[in-house]
């Protein structure tokens, strides 16, 4: 292998380092490789989305991120870029994998945004990118509520600063650097969730998108499992919350209870009612 061959491979194993490697917030015992200083997720919960930052759909038409976001449904986040050779492909095919086992619909339960931070991208690639994943998800009906888009350098920055997403370009391999997740934003465009990698389970994602919803989707039952799990992020999913599973199990016994007793208490207090006194003949 010559010398160019061997930094592609390290920078490929170091990409892969970015895919699967726990949250940049995390804290680290040794100091970076040169090829990733810049690079992470650095999380900004409950931080503003700029909606009035303007971007160009598939289509080329002029829209500002305002345009996706509706009372009452969450989106769901992606920064990529369109050429990327590995990293972008494995995140967006994760994604599409664990949506489709998550049984929410995109738009009705949520919208799919995906932005390109390569502010040198067109139009037509976001087109052909999009035409790729619509039938990668095999359902046509998901093409109007999966946007893809691209920026100038201005609104591509804003919006990566306010994410928290650190990326660099490298002359080397001639590829960006980044690292690997997706954004669960609220339906006013507030970061609620981060989940990292390249493999997502559809339990998580779907709780994270229940949960920036506000409960506005999703089932009764959805909301009560809600209730039962907090989100573990050093573990990157949502674990049971024992105090409030022993608080619905309570409500539950009580409930039980009450539909097996009460009939006992209706028809003990019919009996104990004085009879009308007989007819005499």
């Amino acid at each position: 292998m010559n010398r160019i061959g061997c930094k592609r491979t390290i920078l490929a194993a170091l990409l892969l380092f970015l895919a699967i490697g726990s949250p940049s917030h995390a804290q680290r015992a040794e100091p970076l490789p040169e090829e990733l200083e810049g690079v992470g997720i650095e999380e900004h919960r409950n931080a503003e989305i700029p909606l009035d930052l303007a971007f160009t759909d598939e289509t080329g038409r002029e829209v500002t991120l305002a345009r996706y976001f509706e009372p009452g449904k969450p989106v769901l986040l992606t920064l990529v870029y369109y050429r990327c050779p590995m990293l972008c492909t494995l995140v967006l095919n994760g994604m599409v994998e664990a949506l489709r086992e998550t049984g929410l619909t995109p738009g009705e339960d949520l919208e799919l945004v995906t932005v390109s931070f390569d502010p040198v991208e067109t139009p037509t690639l976001a087109k052909l990118k999009k035409q790729n994943y619509v039938k990668e998800y095999g359902d046509p009906s998901v093409a109007p509520a999966w946007h893809f888009l691209v920026g100038g350098e201005e609104s591509v920055r804003r919006l990566t600063e306010t994410i928290g997403f650190g990326y660099r370009w490298s002359d080397e391999s001639k590829q960006f650097v980044h690292q690997a997740a997706l954004f669960v934003l609220t339906p006013d465009g507030r970061l609620s969730r981060y989940l990292y990698g390249v493999m997502f389970e559809p339990r998580t994602l779907r709780l994270s998108l229940l949960e920036a919803s506000e409960g506005e989707i999703g089932s009764p039952l959805d909301k009560i499992v809600l209730y039962c799990f907090h989100y573990d992020s050093d573990q990157g999913k949502y674990s049971i919350a024992a105090t409030n599973v022993m608080r619905v199990g309570g409500v539950v016994t009580v409930l039980i209870l009450a539909s097996a007793l009460i009939p006992i208490w209706i028809r003990s207090a019919k009996n104990k009612q004085p009879q009308p006194p007989g007819r005499e003949s």
